[in-house]
């Protein structure tokens, strides 16, 4: 009975983490697959271990040689990386049944926590890292800064210069930088209308009141 409370809460800790987090964050179904594969195979072989008395040395040694594998297929992110991680754990976890139940929980519990606020979006969103081929060939620091941050938009926190290409005339650099956008106020439109109004005030005909208001006048200046 207790193996089957640690197989549904896994169940449900691995839903929650595929489909309630990554994907609605990511959107890859691909790494969901991945995540649900490898979380239920490392339940299974966990669960399957831990009657043997060498059931926690071999976990452990399952979730070493689990965390060298090196995924060549695609490239992944460093948050996605996490999710691997912590897929693998909540069923390891599960897997070996550690009592009592609430400690069990709680660990898992704990996983799902940190990465809902460590992948959140509001957590560091103007911090960024990408990687920037100048049209130049930038050899000195400040001259090199403040491209990037007139590139960039930001405040650029640190520049590691992986190509100068004297030739062609090109840098490349691994920025690391916090994005700050520029607000540009449409001063042209109001600087338009600023200078047309006072005009077109100023060339008006100017009619005179008394002439205005006699309609004989004024049909005959019409004519």
């Amino acid at each position: 009975m207790t193996s089957l409370m640690f197989i549904a809460a896994d169940l449900a800790a691995i839903s929650i983490l595929t489909f309630v987090l990554y994907l609605r964050r990511h959107r890859r179904r691909d790494l969901v697959v991945s995540y649900l594969g490898m979380n239920v195979g490392v339940l299974a072989v966990a669960t399957a271990l831990s009657g043997s008395a060498a059931g926690i040395g071999l976990g452990l040694g399952l979730f070493g040689v689990l965390s060298i594998i090196r995924l060549r297929s695609t490239e992944l992110a460093q948050n996605e990386v996490a999710y691997y991680f912590s897929a693998l754990a909540l069923g390891l976890i599960a897997g070996l049944g550690i009592e009592p139940v609430w400690l069990t929980a709680s660990l898992m519990g704990l996983i799902l926590l940190v990465m809902f606020v460590g992948d959140h979006p509001r957590v560091l969103p103007a911090h960024r890292h990408q990687t920037v081929i100048l049209d130049r060939a930038l050899a000195e620091d400040g001259e090199l800064y403040a491209r990037l941050e007139e590139v960039l938009q930001g405040k650029v926190h640190s520049a590691t210069v992986q190509e100068l290409d004297l030739v062609n005339d090109k840098t490349t650099v691994d920025v690391r930088y916090a994005y700050t956008p520029r607000i540009n106020r449409p001063a042209a439109q109001a600087t338009i209308s600023a200078v047309v109004t006072p005009y077109a005030e100023e060339t008006a005909p100017a009619v005179p009141a008394d002439f205005a208001a006699d309609p004989v006048r004024a049909s005959a200046g019409a004519a």
